[in-house]
């Protein structure tokens, strides 16, 4: 029998018996066990790294901005708690048109002064920021959820399908959009949840020309067609690789748009076909303080009309941080 000695190369295999200490190295390899003790913690470590990426977008985040609608979405949501009157009945004991309480006839228990009805204007406002974010955030789900499916569905499937929805959104842009909601308000009724349908209805448009301009060019990509070629199904690849790759275009559409719902929702209470009073709604407030401002009452409009400044403001300002932020060529100026 042959023995290793004997190859051509003049040496001796290692036996299998052969310890790594012999290996070339001179260091012995970790075992099955050791590689799994020493790959185990893979979990947490992702974890920090996640948390760690909140961190430092929470640090980068605008402060005023987010000093302002952290503080709006808090007094909405512990309204009921805050509120110190109830803001659709008069206070007992007040006045009708009190003033605030460092002016000349005001008092401590209607810190901002009192209606025309003698309701506390403090209340009714903490209760309108509930209104107007509802209105607002829900208004912009359904405006993005409609106009992302059409953007995508236009984009990737094509043909026909992309001249309807196009020719669709064409004519739907090229209505005043007030106009629209003020004619879509009427013909649904005056409530809360009406016109966050009616919004949604008049802003879709937005997500649409957008998202599809994204999805002509994701759906050339190598990955996509490669996707195709494997036989994934069109609805299978929308929901893997076009859908997450668009999500950060509607995530900034979103936070623009969020200030411009509010707007259009304080613009109809304003005109009367929109949160039907004596819900308390900032748009509302102004309409109802409207005969009263030339006589001297400039608490009940003043005061309405800043809480629509603030938060349609900061909602812009941390809408274009978003965008910087979700963009790499803007982030990386």
């Amino acid at each position: 029998m042959t023995t290793h000695a004997d190859s051509p190369h003049g040496a001796e295999r290692p036996s299998a018996r052969t310890t790594h200490a012999d290996s070339p190295h001179g260091a012995e390899r970790p075992s099955a066990r050791t590689t799994i003790a020493t790959h185990g913690p893979l979990g947490p470590g992702r974890a920090a790294t996640g948390v760690r990426a909140v961190i430092e977008a929470a640090r980068e985040a605008p402060l005023v901005p987010v000093a302002i609608l952290g503080g709006l979405m808090l007094v909405a949501i512990l309204a009921d708690l805050i509120a110190p009157h109830d803001p659709t009945l008069p206070v007992k004991g007040a006045n009708v048109f009190d003033p605030p309480f460092w002016m000349e006839g005001g008092r401590t228990t209607t810190l901002l002064g009192t209606d025309f009805q003698g309701r506390d204007v403090l209340s009714r406002l903490i209760h309108g920021a509930r209104v107007s974010l509802i209105v607002g955030l829900m208004g912009t789900l359904v405006a993005g959820g409609i106009g992302t499916a059409m953007g995508i569905l236009s984009g990737y499937v094509g043909r026909w399908v992309d001249q309807v929805i196009m020719r669709v959104t064409d004519a739907w842009l090229a209505l005043p959009a007030l106009v629209f909601a003020i004619f879509l308000a009427t013909m649904v009724g005056p409530s809360m949840w009406n016109i966050v349908f009616v919004l949604g209805a008049v802003y879709w448009t937005r997500y649409a020309r957008v998202i599809r301009g994204e999805v002509l060019t994701l759906r050339e990509r190598e990955f996509v067609k490669l996707a195709e070629i494997a036989g994934a199904s069109k609805l299978r690849v929308i929901k893997r690789h076009i859908l997450p790759n668009v999500m950060n275009t509607a995530t900034v559409l979103a936070s623009l748009t969020i200030g411009v719902v509010i707007i259009a929702e304080a613009s109809l209470s304003f005109l009367g076909v929109g949160v039907p009073p004596p819900q308390p709604a900032w748009g509302l407030m102004l309409a109802e303080a409207r005969p009263t401002l030339m006589a001297g009452q400039w608490w009940l409009t003043v005061f309405p009309g800043l809480c629509i400044l603030l938060i349609v403001l900061a909602t812009q300002l941390f809408g274009d941080w978003l965008r910087v932020r979700l963009d790499p060529q803007l982030r990386n100026l």
